[in-house]
Order: structure tokens, then sequence, then C-alpha cells
């Protein structure tokens, strides 16, 4: 199944596909399912969305080898590793690590296309997403 179906299924479940990723943990290889819904994701939303997904990927397995399937929300914190990602958390706080090294810690203010622009709190900083080599959101303490 592509991303394309997938985001098709998740959406006739009435949750939007935030992205997937593959992990390695303890061994393990770990196919992840990143959701989200207006309001929050609840457990019954995972708890749909993997039993819908399990007979899917028994047939037609998003890995090879031996994996486990991980239906959940991305979090608080979460990766931001698409420019749509930047999207979604206008107004939120952002940790960005560009590809220079060099970070910056700030609020989303408008994303258009590949341009993103963060406030650091003192000014507002035109970003490239091609510049960025890691980001995620951020919750100030």
């Amino acid at each position: 199944m592509n991303l394309e179906e997938l985001e098709k299924l998740l959406n006739d479940c009435g949750v939007a596909l935030y992205d997937t990723e593959i992990a390695n943990e303890n061994d393990r290889q770990i196919y992840r399912v990143y959701i989200t819904k207006s309001g929050g994701v609840s457990l019954d939303d995972c708890e749909i969305v993997s039993k819908l997904l399990s007979p899917i990927y028994d047939v037609m397995p998003p890995v090879s080898g031996d994996w486990v399937l991980e239906v959940s929300s991305p979090g608080l914190e979460r990766k931001l590793s698409k420019p749509e990602h930047f999207a979604k958390s206008i107004s939120e706080m952002a940790k960005i690590i560009l590809s220079d090294k060099s970070e910056i810690i700030g609020t989303i203010v408008s994303v258009n296309g590949d341009d993103i622009v963060i406030n650091d709190g003192t000014q507002n900083i035109n970003l490239n997403f091609n510049n960025i080599k890691k980001a995620k959101t951020f919750i100030q303490w």
C-alpha cells in the first residue's frame, strides 16, 4: 500500500496521516504510523487504525523480515520532517538544527512551500526547508 492509499484509508477512519517511520529497537523492526485528529488522537483511534491496517499489512508487508506495527499520535514534541509538518504547526515553538549545525528555537510564523519563517523572540528568520537538518516541535517547561 502506498502513502496515498494509506492517507485515504486513514481519512475514512476520521484521522489523518502525520508520518510513518521504520525503527529498530531491541533487535525488533517497528513500522510506526503516526496519526493526528482535530481535538487529539485517542487510544481508541489508534486501536481502530491498528485493527484496520494489520490484516492489510499481513498480506502486503510495509517492510521485509520480522516487524511489528505501532500506531500512535506524534506526541507533543514531534518531528518536523516535511514542509507540511511545519504548516500544521504554525504558532507552535520549534527547535531547528540547520545544515551548518547552528540551532534556532522559536515560533513557527508562516510556511510558503519550502520557505519557513521562525520568530526567535527578537526577529523573524527566513529559512529554506532544504537547509534544515533536523527539527521538532518544542515545549518550554
